[in-house]
């Protein structure tokens, strides 16, 4: 009877132990078959990234401003290496290293996988390398900027692991990046895991496109090469430079200074990286004064011919305070034609009286001010200006002339396009064309006008750019914009910089600019030069007359005699 229970026991402990086993079993084959084949595929397989090349940027004439080249860079894996001296002696003379020099950096490396020791050398020198047992050779991409400066804040840069930060870079950076891919590969064991055979490829591998935009490296050159000597001779603080095409907006060129070198990035200042030509915002001062005049004579609030009594200098009354003109002028009556020659103050602000504030509100607003121009670059500033509900008798007297109210430069070019084209609407733009990598143009901009139609009447806009801008520089506050060969157009402005605290503005601090263009009879080149906070202790002036304007003469001149050779 003690044998029988002794063997009951038994079986029953041989049935459970079975048991336990067969759920063991049904855990591991079953409910956990996934965990371990994918831990046996990890150590059978070594995976490899394939990464696109990035997409060129080109300018409007073919010239490379962006491109990806592929470089080589020599590795060591510290726990492959079985004779540390001669694989150090081997490899010196092939990456021209010292041999100390390679030790050095595998003994203060604490990775003992992967420590970079030479990038940048020839494929026959990394088939030489990687023939060493422990050392490898992998192929990057690197990005490099040919024209360095020139179009720094056009084209942007890139973080190192190949993404853009800045300009075009980072506004198309989808479009530039194009699509990355895998290799798998069978491997051996480890702790080498050196690739055996390619066992499958995930993802397509896709370049990214190209992109061709309207600037055009010459005149960019022209442009940064006449503002950067003005930028210097004054001592300014920052200054920009825009060339367009009025009918259509394509931009040819745009400086901002300070810049800096996108192949360099590290060693900039973050604060160069700052494109003033469409993220500073600034009171436009008497550039304005054309686009209030334009907006008056358009609504008929004054005649071409009218004429307006301007105080002799002297102009005060109840609600909007006193009003001079700049340099104490006295100016007695003028017509609105010397009204924006001469630059009056006094001139603008009765306009601006008898606009009243709703016309003018709505005039400005249908010029684009308070609101961003779409142009295709990120961080463009949308300016200020203010509903006509809050505006006082100051500000029906004061924003004529530039006051009350914020612009950034893209901004204000894009005013001066429209009335350079008549009056038709227009919006600046730097992509002409996406280009994929099998050359399929999957964007185009078409040269044609872009815009909601008529801003103002075209008799109006002729009006302002054949005869009052035209007078400006020819007998006014432009004269050091004017040319032989061509008529230029044009309006000075002279502006102070208000304090970041908003009460009132800076001592001796001012911004002067320049927007015009030329051939006043058929505009072929609209130019806007602003250069902030020319130091007036220099003794040189620092009015938009002198130091903007012979900037974009200069740069409307060069701009002109370079077109005019490509047509012929």
């Amino acid at each position: 009877m003690k044998n029988i229970r002794i063997v009951t026991v038994l079986l029953l402990i041989l049935i459970l132990a079975f048991l336990a086993l067969a759920l063991r079993c049904f855990y591991l084959q079953l409910l956990k078959s996934g965990y371990y084949k994918s831990a046996c595929l990890r150590q059978q397989q070594r995976q490899e990234p394939q990464k696109p090349q990035r997409g060129v940027i080109l300018d409007c004439r073919g010239r490379i401003l962006a491109a990806s080249n592929k470089i080589q860079t020599v590795f060591a894996e510290p726990r492959a290496i079985k004779n540390p001296q001669g694989t150090y002696a081997a490899l010196a003379p092939i990456l021209n290293m010292n041999a100390d020099e390679i030790c050095g950096l595998i003994n203060e490396s604490n990775n003992p996988g992967f420590v970079k020791l030479r990038t940048g050398i020839d494929p026959d020198r990394g088939s030489a390398a990687a023939k060493i047992r422990g050392i490898g050779v992998q192929s990057d991409w690197q990005r490099n900027y040919p024209a360095g400066r020139l179009a720094a804040h056009i084209v942007g840069f890139t973080s190192l692991d190949d993404h853009g930060l800045g300009g075009i870079e980072l506004k198309y950076d989808r479009e530039l990046t194009g699509t990355a891919s895998k290799n798998i590969f069978f491997a051996d064991a480890a702790p080498y895991r050196r690739p055996i055979r390619l066992k499958e490829q995930t993802g397509i591998l896709r370049d990214g496109c190209g992109i061709i935009l309207t600037i055009d490296s010459a005149i960019q050159q022209f442009a940064r090469s006449e503002l950067l000597k003005q930028y210097r001779d004054y001592d300014a603080e920052s200054a920009i430079a825009i060339v367009a095409e009025p009918k259509t907006g394509a931009i040819l060129a745009m400086v901002s200074l300070p810049d800096f070198e996108p192949d360099n990035i590290r060693s900039a200042d973050p604060n160069e990286f700052r494109n003033h030509a469409i993220s500073d915002q600034f009171e436009p001062g008497s550039l304005l004064k054309p686009i209030t005049a334009a907006v008056a004579l358009d609504t008929g609030a004054v005649g071409f011919n009218d004429t307006i009594f301007c105080e002799y200098g002297n102009y005060h009354g109840k609600g909007f305070g006193q009003i001079g003109e700049y340099e104490g002028h006295r100016y007695g009556n003028l017509s609105i034609r010397e009204i924006l020659a001469l630059s009056s103050n006094i001139g603008m602000a009765k306009i601006g009286q008898k606009l009243d504030k709703e016309k003018l509100y709505s005039g400005l607003k249908f010029f684009g001010f308070g609101q961003k121009t779409g142009i295709d670059l990120p961080g463009e500033a949308e300016g200020l200006l203010h509903p006509a509900e809050n505006w006082n008798g100051y500000s029906i007297t004061r924003i004529p002339y530039g006051q009350e109210i914020s612009v950034t430069s893209i901004q204000m070019l894009r005013v001066f396009c429209i009335l350079a084209n008549g009056g038709f609407s227009v919006r600046p733009y730097l992509v002409k064309a996406i280009v994929d990598n099998n050359g399929n143009i999957t964007k185009l901009k078409q040269s044609q006008p872009i815009g909601v139609g008529y801003i103002i009447k075209p008799q109006t806009a002729q009006w302002i750019t054949r005869t009052a801008l035209v007078a400006v520089v020819n007998e006014g506050t432009g004269k050091r914009a004017k040319l032989e060969k061509w008529q230029v157009f044009g309006k000075t402005g002279t502006a102070n910089v208000a304090r970041s605290d908003g009460k009132g503005y800076e001592e001796d601090a001012y911004i002067a600019s320049f927007g015009g263009g030329a051939p006043a009879e058929n505009p072929k080149v609209v130019v806007l030069v602003s250069i902030r906070k020319p130091n007036p202790h220099l003794g040189k002036g620092y009015s938009g007359g002198t130091v903007a304007a012979p900037v974009a003469g200069k740069i409307i001149e060069k701009t002109l005699n370079y077109l005019e050779g490509h047509q012929q």
